[in-house]
């Protein structure tokens, strides 16, 4: 699966659009940073309701391909405009961690 697999989900807001081609190697949830930090794997999907900068700055030191911000989070545009410098994918949707980490992982089989 690649970036532009998930920016096509019809449940997500695009916020920044990263690297669509970037191979995608799994699916992570998790709304501790610390936790986020240590275990993230690199090149994944990042499910969360953290919408702030230090979201961000995770998803960086992690080497995350892509952020979905979950119930709605957001975050400020001083930090989408970091975001698009680093390539870093991030969209935004009503729908709870679970259901959107399902729906990613279910187009991840088409």
């Amino acid at each position: 699966m690649i970036v532009q697999t998930v920016l096509d989900l019809p449940d997500c807001k695009v916020l920044t659009s990263g690297n669509p081609q970037r191979k995608i190697s799994k699916i992570f949830c998790c709304d501790l940073l610390s936790i986020a930090m240590s275990k993230a794997p690199a090149d994944s999907v990042w499910v969360t309701v953290m919408g702030n900068k230090n979201t961000l700055a995770v998803a960086s030191l992690t080497d995350t391909a892509c952020i979905i911000l979950a119930e709605n989070a957001a975050l400020d545009e001083n930090t989408l405009a970091q975001a698009e410098k680093e390539r870093i994918a991030i969209l935004s949707t009503e729908l709870p961690v679970f259901d959107i980490a399902l729906k990613v992982y279910e187009a991840r089989k088409l």
